[in-house]
């Protein structure tokens, strides 16, 4: 699932890049999400919104699944 703009962001026609700090439970599930680099107009929210329903591959360890923080950059950028 994309990321959504805000309209606020659109209308000021803002664009970057949030980068999020995650925890990847065993599960593949994101948990703890929370914004590193904020750039605003609603857009740190949406990208929180976003890599929450997201789901991933979990870490390895000796070939068991492990939680594994990552950080992830969710861009943004008006076509």
């Amino acid at each position: 699932m994309e990321p959504e703009y805000s309209e606020e962001a659109r209308k000021a026609k803002h664009q970057g890049t949030v980068v999020l700090d995650v925890v990847v439970d065993d599960k593949g599930m994101p948990q703890n999400v929370r914004v590193i680099r904020a750039i605003g107009l609603g857009l740190d929210e949406k990208a929180i919104e976003a890599v929450s329903k997201w789901r991933f591959k979990p870490g390895l360890k000796d070939g068991r699944p492990v939680a594994v923080r990552a950080s992830i950059e969710v861009n943004f950028r008006l076509l």
